[in-house]
Formats: structure tokens, sequence, C-alpha cells
């Protein structure tokens, strides 16, 4: 896994062969999806084929390497989620759990609480924001316990609870969701799914809008949808030489300052730059 995930594969967890197909097709992380994708006949079934992929550590031998590893759970609060979270959340090869339509700062804790192993903490999690009412509690959400990692947005979901019929309709969520996450010190949100695996260019539209808003990184539910994610977030050579150029001339500044081209370098700019050439170190 490079060191800033870009790209989360999600995969149905009641088909273990298209599972295995995930690991080796260069995403970042694999989320193995218990809710959505699978049917409540299968329920049972996609949990003890996703233990007995857990069972083996993130890195199961020295010379394996495969994707960090998620879970999304069933909807909280049911018997479902409830044996989700004691089965998977002690398993060495889990690397987070994903939490479908978290509306509160409650379903966070109870979550941490029914993951908790009984020798240790709760492992990573990870809060989808799917209704308006979680929009509203974005930033309370994302402060709600230490075992949270990340908030992102639903937008299927969000977009059916707001009747949203447009694009942009979405826009002022998207934002709240992002402000949300870097007031609570959390990393930058990945964008919701691409519904449509054939429109690669549309896709890649809407990563670089995203881009503007301040996600980082996507969820993807095809391979296809990898590398135009991957092109639309890691930094063009462009943004590379600007930002070392702003870090060699920093070595050698104090306080604000202008550079040969007249552009104005703060604290700010050069905190930037710091965080485009880490991204950039994590390309492949």
């Amino acid at each position: 896994m490079r060191p800033i995930p870009l790209t989360w594969l999600y995969v149905p967890g009641d088909r273990p062969e298209v599972v295995a197909k995930a690991l080796v097709a260069g995403a970042d992380v694999v989320v193995v999806d218990l809710e959505d994708a699978v049917a409540p006949a299968r329920k049972a079934y996609a949990r003890a084929a996703t233990a007995e992929l857990l069972a083996e550590p993130q890195s199961p031998s020295p010379g394996h390497v495969r994707p960090a590893v998620q879970v999304r759970v069933n909807a909280l609060g049911t018997p479902l989620s409830d044996a989700d979270l004691r089965a998977l959340a002690p398993l060495p090869g889990l690397a987070g759990l994903r939490l479908p339509k978290v509306t509160s700062p409650a379903d966070v804790i109870r979550a941490a609480e029914r993951a908790a192993p009984h020798d240790g903490g709760a492992p990573a999690l990870h809060a989808l924001l799917e209704t308006a009412l979680g929009i509203e509690r974005a930033h309370a959400i994302a402060t709600a316990h230490p075992a949270l990692r990340g908030v992102s947005i639903g937008e299927a979901d969000l977009r059916a609870d707001l009747g949203v019929r447009e694009d942009a309709g979405l826009d002022w969520a998207r934002s709240r969701v992002i402000v949300a996450a870097r007031a609570a010190a959390l990393p930058a949100p990945p964008q919701s799914v691409h519904p449509d695996i054939r429109d690669t260019d549309g896709l890649a539209a809407s990563c670089a809008h995203g881009r503007t808003l301040g996600f980082l990184g996507r969820a993807a539910i095809h391979p296809r949808q990898l590398p135009v994610i991957e092109r639309a977030y890691l930094p063009t050579a462009q943004e590379i030489e600007q930002a070392e150029s702003v870090l060699k001339a920093a070595a050698s500044e104090e306080g604000a300052f202008a550079l040969p081209d007249g552009r104005l370098v703060d604290r700010a700019v050069v905190e930037q730059a710091r965080r485009t050439l880490t991204l950039a170190g994590s390309r492949p």
C-alpha cells in the first residue's frame, strides 16, 4: 500500500473469486462489501468468506504484498452489523471497518465498543455519511472516537435522501464533509464512486472537479476506474516542479518572500508544497 492511498476498490463479500481478483487489480485499498452488494440470504456466507480471507495477516509473508483490506459492515444497530463487528474486528488481516449510514456520534461510539477485541482497542473505523442528518452532524461524527480515522460521503443514498438530480446539488454537502474532516485533523476524504464503469471521460471530469473541492482519491467499483482516479489525483509534473522550487527557495529564506516569477511564498505555500511532494513520493 502506498503511503497516501488514492484508490478504494469495492467488491461483494459473497464472491471470493471476485475479491481474489480485486486484490491484484492495483487498488491501494480493497473494500469487501457486506452491505448493499450482498443479498440477505447470502449475508452469513459473505461474513464467513471474509473472515477466512482476513484470518491471514495483512502481509501474509515477506515476499507477498497485498493491498490493505477494509470491510463495509451491514447497517449499524442491527444483528447483522453486530455479528460482522464481533467476527471481523479481531482478525489480523483487517485494515479497517467502514460504517454505513452513520447519522450521529453515538453510532461511531457503539460500533467502536462492539468492535473492540478483548485484548485491545477497536480497529480503524471509517464513517460513511449518506443522509442529510449525517451531513449536518459531520464534525461531531468526525470527532466522536479516537478509533475513527476518516469520514466520507455515500452519494447514491445522499442523493436519494435530498431528492437531488443534478450533480452540482451535492457540492455543498461535499464541502461540508471535507471541512469537517480537516477540522477534526482527519485525512481529506475520498470521493464517492462514479456509478458508470464505462464512462471514463465522465469519471475523469468528476475527479478533476472533486480535486478542486478538496477531495483526495476516490472509491471505485471496477478496476478500469483505478488508473483514471490515479491520474486525476497524483500531482502533475508541473505541480511537482513548482513545489520543488518553493522548497528550494524556502531553505534559504525566512518569513514571506517572492519567487523570481513573482509568486508570493509564505508558510501556507510551503506546507502545500510539502504535501504535493509527499503525494508525488507515493507514486508507484
